[in-house]
């Protein structure tokens, strides 16, 4: 016995295209929220599905959670992104009364306390420039909480520090009004942030403008200068911190990209290759760019992290 076939009509037709267009083409959406943790309230990006593997992003000097954007989408098919801006950056409000310490072990407690609002009880992290000093505490102290690390000119050995250091070397070891007025007029600038996000790339039209020119504009908030400088010269506590930071990769012995803009004046290429001292399985990547790299290669990047988390069990 035949069976009679109904013929698509135009509507279904239509409607079919149109589900199978809005599928391939949708983009995971980012929102934006804010949390009270640790006495201020915390601004952060997030996307993905609450039950997902939580990749953790920490943003560096003088960005925001605005420097992951692009990725966050990429990603957020995956897994649940989240990225907090640190206290003294981006749009996280840091009350007076709170007489918040600008330091690197008071911006992991914050962090530290966020996640614990957040119930986060395990992610991997993506650390770049002051999100890996940040980051690394709380991998130290729970250690167990830490899936897999990308580090993405993220810095823990001595002779990662590249030439560009040399005037806040000399802050820290002559801290003199004069010497943090000498960060203060040459760094602290416009010229000095889009300098950072242009040096080593081949073409500086290429860097989206608005990400240096919102750096230089949150920068330029009353007071925030002198927050800068205060963890300038506190970052000579994470140097101090870096052996700390070793024995704790030789111990526990996480899953590890570097993946690294190998033209970076201040985090250089010996940065990325000394995490196989301690983890002889870390992965390393060189990209052909500066110290911002997402602005640059996030389609290698995101790739790359898909790729070595998938492989290394965080996922679905």
């Amino acid at each position: 016995m035949s069976q009679a076939r109904s013929a698509p009509t135009a509507q279904s037709l239509a409607g079919s295209k149109t589900s199978q267009r809005s599928s391939e083409f949708s983009i995971p959406v980012t929102s934006i929220r804010q949390v009270e943790a640790d006495g201020i309230r915390v601004f952060y990006r997030t996307a993905g599905e609450p039950d997902a593997p939580v990749v953790l992003l920490l943003h560096g000097f003088p960005a925001s959670s605005f420097m992951f954007r692009e990725l966050i989408p990429r990603l957020a098919a995956d897994y649940r992104v989240i990225a907090p801006d640190l206290p003294g950056f981006g749009f996280t409000e840091v009350p007076a009364e709170r007489k918040y310490t600008y330091s690197f072990d008071r911006l992991a407690a914050t962090i530290h306390a966020f996640t614990q609002a957040l119930k986060l009880r395990r992610y991997a992290l993506y650390v770049f420039d002051y999100g890996a000093p940040t980051g690394f505490r709380l991998a130290m102290a729970q250690p167990d909480r830490v899936a897999a690390i990308v580090s993405q000119n993220g810095n823990a050995y001595e002779e990662g520090l590249g030439d560009a250091w040399g005037p806040i070397r000399k802050y820290w070891a002559e801290p003199t009004p004069e010497n943090r007025e000498v960060l203060r007029k040459n760094v602290l600038t416009p010229e000095g942030t889009r300098w950072q996000y242009t040096h080593g790339v081949k073409n500086a039209g290429s860097v989206p403008p608005e990400s240096y020119t919102l750096d230089a504009a949150l920068l330029d908030r009353p007071g925030n200068k002198d927050i800068q400088l205060d963890l300038f010269l506190d970052y000579a506590s994470n140097v101090k911190l870096y052996p700390a930071f070793q024995d704790y990769f030789r111990k526990a012995k996480p899953p590890l990209l570097a993946i690294w803009g190998k033209n970076d004046p201040f985090f250089i290429p010996a940065g990325a290759e000394a995490f196989r001292k301690d983890i002889a399985s870390a992965q390393i990547e060189f990209l052909d760019t500066g110290h911002f790299a997402l602005e640059t290669h996030v389609v290698e990047i995101a790739a790359a992290m898909k790729k070595f988390l998938a492989a290394n069990g965080v996922s679905r």
